[in-house]
């Protein structure tokens, strides 16, 4: 099955324009950062060129999102990350005996087909049962690129100098369909790093540009 990541430009002309169909979710956003002592998701004047538009950004297969949050709990949990041909009990095992660990992930603890990430830096993600009803936690941008830098080495990956992105899908794509093959890859880790191609390009385009990530 297919799971989109889309870049949303946190730019004036949407967030400020009634038409905003995000206007909604930006709010609870502001409310939950606000509550917890945290500034509103910041919003940028618009510069052509640069701000981009709304665009998917990555795309990848769901199981294959599961094998990469799997190889992060194994490896900040400090067990040994080793491949696996599919996802089996011993990861609804590592969920269940390592929960709270999971619940401080940005990586881990998100829904796969909604919720957002958004460029503010805080340490855990954000939860309230309004969240929870929709979309699910708020995750940071910044965290999430800190947990990937982090898992990288265990998968085969430098940080410092990742392999190329995969190209970004075309368009959306639903659920039901399946995700686009991943570029050949003879790694045992090959799905993960897959993912975490896109999820890099994903956070670190984020931040750059000054935009929200949206699964869909």
């Amino acid at each position: 099955m297919a799971c989109d990541l889309w870049l949303v430009p946190l730019v004036d002309v949407l967030c400020h324009s009634p038409d905003n169909p995000f206007a909604e979710e930006l709010a609870l956003y502001d409310r939950t950062l606000n509550d917890a002592g945290l500034p509103p998701v910041p919003v940028y004047s618009y510069m052509p060129g640069l701000s981009g538009d709304v665009a998917p950004v990555a795309g990848f297969d769901y199981d294959a999102l599961h094998f990469l949050r799997r190889a992060y709990l194994l490896q900040v949990c400090g067990l040994a990350v080793t491949p696996v041909d599919e996802l089996g009990g011993d990861y609804e095992q590592l969920l269940e005996m390592f929960e709270t660990t999971a619940q401080q992930s940005h990586l881990v603890w998100h829904y796969d087909h909604a919720g957002a990430y958004v460029p503010v830096d805080f340490a855990v993600p954000l939860s309230n049962e309004e969240l929870l009803a929709g979309g699910g936690p708020l995750g940071s941008s910044h965290a999430l690129l800190r947990e990937l830098e982090y898992v990288a080495p265990s998968i085969g990956i430098d940080p410092v100098s990742p392999p190329r992105p995969p190209r970004a899908p075309a368009g959306p794509t639903s659920l039901e369909e399946p995700a686009a093959p991943p570029p050949a890859d003879d790694s045992p880790f090959a799905r993960e790093r897959h993912v975490w191609l896109g999820l890099h390009t994903a956070a670190t385009r984020s931040l750059a540009q000054g935009s929200m990530l949206v699964f869909s």
